[in-house]
């Protein structure tokens, strides 16, 4: 068994208290004592625990990272990881450790929280934007507890957040239609709400329409994100029929098509083949994110890149900035996105 505090404690005639105190360089210990107790750990070769030492001196070295990890989600949401990965490898280039949680089950993701700074079991937290909500924020800030949320939070906060500019990620996109000149075009969104979605969207449509080409409201689809939805919007706008006033796309067949996701990419790629076409000679097609699907698919989408390892990077350390200056508000798009 290695050498305890207690061996060092006994060894030099000290209570237990009084060696964890020269440990730790308090000035309120005599100069007689501090040299007794450093010469006892010095003959038995006493090497303190470094956890332990942080504990003592109010920090941890670690910061917790809170986010859903259930069945499926690197592959759901593989994003995720590559953030994590980024984030990690700062911290620990700055000394510090990096623990998981997940809170996928947790009704009240606040009380995990609470207990993260009741035990003063992290110096910091990360936490993914999908899971934090009014309650959680409320009590992050009351506590002043250094913290950094990735993704801007879809409620008025004073939260601090990074995340990826998705408005220009649809000026990208739009830059590529009006390059290759693939007008008509459709914009296939998620959830009309949905915070990205909406940002891309906007970004789409305001670049397009600075350039004199106006995306109307009949050349914008939402769907749930989902391959299917992806798949029968493309049908329906590719294989227009002429009886059909309320098809996407207006009163001609599209030139190119924008998903907002990859997943929803999966389903126009179905579609364009199903249907015989070419890419880019009949329909051009374009979607964000090299992730999950992008590099797979056929036909295969070009793809507006966005660096998310690289926002986890510059994440992890901002947390650290945020840890050595408390009062430090941070809200910022870091990551910009580029055709790939």
């Amino acid at each position: 068994m290695g050498v305890t505090i207690r061996d060092v404690a006994e060894k030099a005639g000290v209570s237990v208290s009084t060696v964890s105190k020269v440990m730790n360089h308090w000035k309120t210990i005599s100069e007689e004592t501090t040299k007794r107790v450093e010469a006892a750990a010095a003959e038995l070769k006493y090497t303190p625990n470094a956890r332990a030492v942080n504990f003592a001196r109010g920090n941890t070295r670690n910061i917790i990272y809170l986010t859903e990890l259930k069945k499926g989600e690197a592959y759901s949401n593989p994003h995720m990881f590559d953030i994590m990965c980024g984030v990690f490898t700062e911290l620990a280039r700055n000394g510090y450790t990096m623990s998981l949680m997940d809170i996928s089950d947790e009704a009240h993701p606040k009380e995990t929280i609470r207990d993260i700074i009741d035990q003063k079991s992290a110096d910091g937290i990360v936490i993914h934007g999908s899971v934090i909500n009014q309650a959680t924020a409320d009590l992050i800030i009351d506590r002043s507890f250094p913290h950094l949320v990735i993704g801007h939070p879809d409620f008025d906060n004073r939260l601090c957040w990074v995340d990826t500019n998705h408005e220009l990620a649809g000026e990208h996109a739009g830059e590529y239609i009006l390059k290759h000149d693939a007008f008509p075009t459709v914009f296939i969104g998620g959830r009309k709400n949905e915070f990205i979605s909406h940002e891309r969207e906007k970004g789409f449509r305001s670049f397009l329409l600075r350039h004199k080409h106006r995306v109307t409201s009949d050349h914008v689809v939402y769907t749930s994100s989902t391959w299917k939805e992806g798949y029968e919007a493309a049908m329906k706008i590719l294989s227009y029929d002429s009886s059909d006033a309320s098809a996407a796309g207006g009163n001609q067949i599209p030139r190119s098509i924008v998903c907002e996701n990859n997943t929803i990419a999966v389903g126009v790629s179905r579609a364009i083949k199903e249907l015989g076409l070419s890419v880019p000679e009949d329909v051009a097609f374009l979607t964000f994110d090299v992730y999950p699907y992008s590099t797979i698919l056929d036909p295969k989408p070009e793809v507006v890149e966005i660096n998310v390892y690289d926002m986890g990077v510059q994440a992890g350390a901002m947390i650290c900035r945020k840890i050595d200056n408390p009062g430090l508000m941070i809200q910022s798009y870091i990551t910009l996105p580029e055709m790939e």
